[in-house]
């Protein structure tokens, strides 16, 4: 089930406060990402930086998306692809979201409540579900 408006725009917001310190978020996010699953730090480039960037901007347009169904804004089957030739499988989104919402905890402290991370969590469930789908990410 999509994320509702409501949630949304928490999801939105919580993102909107994230926005200035995007840099040091997407570091932690990888650092996060690799200490739950070291087995995919192959997969990544040295330049955390540089993906960690890519990986906040690509969350926030992914966001405007969902917020804007149908907009064209995303094109899923075309980053999804990527995702796929890159060797990213289906099962690391996994990891991925629990990297994510252990990142988020740490950068929104108490803001980051449960009704927050159930927002997130369905965002990042339906947007991965749309990439994996439309990339033809495999098991």
């Amino acid at each position: 089930m999509p994320p509702s408006d409501k949630e949304l725009a928490l999801v939105h917001q919580s993102f909107s406060d994230l926005r200035p310190y995007l840099e040091p978020t997407s570091i932690e996010f990888y650092e996060k990402l690799f200490e739950r699953a070291p087995h995919l730090r192959q997969l990544f480039r040295e330049d955390l930086k540089g993906q960690g960037m890519r990986f906040m901007t690509t969350l926030g347009t992914i966001l405007t998306d969902l917020e804007n169904p149908g907009s064209g804004k995303v094109d899923y089957a075309t980053l999804g692809h990527l995702h796929a030739t890159l060797g990213v499988k289906a099962e690391h989104f996994k990891p991925m979201e629990e990297a994510l919402m252990d990142t988020l905890r740490s950068k929104l402290g108490e803001r980051f409540t449960p009704e927050l991370e159930a927002a997130w969590r369905k965002a990042y469930e339906e947007f991965s579900a749309k990439l994996i789908e439309a990339g033809g990410v495999s098991d």
